[in-house]
């Protein structure tokens, strides 16, 4: 099966950090898997076959099409962002704010608590540091995400990383996960980077603001 990965990345036209960032993956997992060292996980099958349109049967025995139907391209098409030289990109605070509700819908009036300024980067809408562990090892507590907002649901990119506000009984609660599609009509999966965090199946109406991550920053101190 291994092997096969590779072919359907090759097919896809995609290099190893597009298909592992799809997958929710390291390069270096990814390339595990493609060279035999490592499995493929039965949430990665599940990606590919479920997300990208790959035969089951192809997948495990080599028999039959690769596809069942045409692959959908469209996002990896905007992983062609334009990237600009620099950009002063606001961070930031959840509490000052209010909830990430309040801060998407009046921006213009939220006072950032600092500036990042990094070059050749995606146009970022602004940044806010993280809570929690259920996207560790990737992102861990403190860590910061630059996001761009989306005004509309039907623009997910499957498999993509997202940050977002779920209503929980009438409280905002702010995540950073992976979206995928789910079984379930009106229904999304939220699933987490860390194993030790259950996927999670919620309703679209509960998702009250939504936003693409489109880089991290890491702070790691000398001593």
């Amino acid at each position: 099966m291994n092997e096969r990965v590779k072919l359907i990345r090759k097919q896809l036209g995609m290099t190893q950090e597009q298909l592992a960032q799809r997958l929710g993956i390291g390069k270096a997992a990814l390339s595990m898997i493609e060279t035999g060292k490592a499995g493929l996980s039965s949430r990665n099958r599940n990606i590919l076959v479920q997300d990208l349109n790959v035969n089951p049967e192809w997948l495990e025995t080599g028999r039959g099409r690769m596809f069942n139907a045409e692959p959908d391209l469209t996002a990896y098409m905007h992983r062609t962002d334009n990237s600009l030289p620099m950009q002063s990109v606001p961070l930031y605070s959840i509490e000052g704010t209010a909830g990430l509700v309040p801060l998407f819908t009046d921006r213009a009036q939220a006072k950032p608590i600092n500036f990042i300024h990094i070059p050749n980067l995606p146009k970022c809408d602004g940044a806010i540091y993280i809570v929690g562990d259920s996207m560790y090892p990737l992102l861990k507590s403190g860590d910061i995400v630059l996001y761009k907002q989306l005004c509309d649901l039907n623009d997910i990119f499957w498999g993509d990383m997202y940050l977002l506000s779920i209503d929980m009984d009438g409280e905002e609660y702010v995540t950073v996960k992976y979206i995928q599609k789910s079984d379930r009509e009106g229904y999304v999966k939220l699933v987490s980077q860390n194993p030790h965090h259950a996927d999670k199946e919620v309703a679209v109406g509960r998702i009250r603001a939504l936003a693409l991550v489109k880089a991290s920053i890491r702070m790691n101190s000398m001593r």
